[in-house]
């Protein structure tokens, strides 16, 4: 189902905008019939920090905007804005949104904010990005961000999810990154190496089963990796996904002795609060 539909060039030249705040959509792929990504072009003066988030939307049935906030998922030297969404039926804006083809108008307001952003962790030796389903989104972005390989020796992204069609997206952008010729002259040509992927999933058959934090209590997810488990020393780590996995994975760090860090006052981890996978 990995259907991809995008404009020309020529076609990214922006209509007159009708909604507030528009920008076009460029791009749509579906991975799952519950996931796609889609990309729209970017305001000129927009500036914001890999791992922050955007409000973004359509209008309503009631002439309102309907708006939701949405991990930027392509890095903040890209042209254009990436975002990756679950698709809800009766949704009040993805039953809307995953319906959107390139040419298509999006609200996107220009006020970026967020907590998964390098400013809100102390130096460390290794990060460690913990997502479930779209929480892997703020992930895109910061696993194309330089800084992060400038900052870590090494980087481990875990992605747990339901069915293994639902890792596709993070795979395929794994992948991407170690072929991409741009993110190289960015990075350096060993930069990918520092790269540790670690995809589980908790119903459908798959090369690793189980959930990330039971796979961590158990000591088999370190011994997988090759790692020690966590200490404040050496390890960061940033969250996202649903409530009760950013609670049970917050509680764990912190008996591993992290702290939870702020924008105004770096710490240990951090966890993104506006995302509910």
């Amino acid at each position: 189902m990995n259907e991809v539909t995008s404009v020309t060039e020529a076609q990214k030249i922006k209509p007159v905008p009708t909604l507030p705040d528009a920008q076009t959509v460029t791009e749509v792929q579906h991975y799952t019939d519950r996931l796609f990504s889609f990309k729209c072009t970017r305001p000129a003066s927009l500036r914001f920090r890999s791992g922050e988030f955007l409000m973004i939307g359509l209008m309503g049935d009631n002439g309102k905007p309907l708006l939701r906030a949405y991990s930027i998922a392509s890095p903040a030297w890209d042209e254009e804005l990436e975002f990756y969404s679950i698709k809800v039926q009766d949704g009040p804006l993805t039953s809307k949104l995953q319906h959107i083809q390139p040419g298509d108008e999006l609200i996107v307001r220009p006020k970026p904010v967020g907590t998964l952003v390098h400013d809100a962790l102390l130096p460390g030796k290794r990060i460690w990005f913990f997502a479930t389903g779209t929480g892997f989104a703020p992930f895109a972005s910061l696993l194309r961000e330089p800084q992060t390989y400038e900052d870590y020796d090494e980087v481990i992204i875990t992605h747990t999810c339901r069915e293994a069609g639902e890792l596709t997206y993070g795979r395929d952008l794994i992948e991407s990154i170690k072929n991409d010729e741009l993110l190289h002259e960015l990075m350096g040509p060993e930069f990918h190496e520092k790269i540790r992927y670690y995809p589980t999933t908790t119903r459908e058959e798959s090369a690793k089963m189980g959930r990330i934090t039971d796979l961590m209590r158990s000591g088999e997810a370190f011994k997988d990796l090759g790692v020690e488990p966590l200490n404040p020393q050496s390890d960061r780590a940033m969250i996202c996904g649903n409530l009760a996995f950013n609670l049970e994975l917050k509680e764990m760090l912190e008996e591993y002795g992290l702290e939870e860090g702020a924008n105004s006052d770096p710490k240990h981890y951090v966890v993104e609060k506006a995302f509910l996978d």
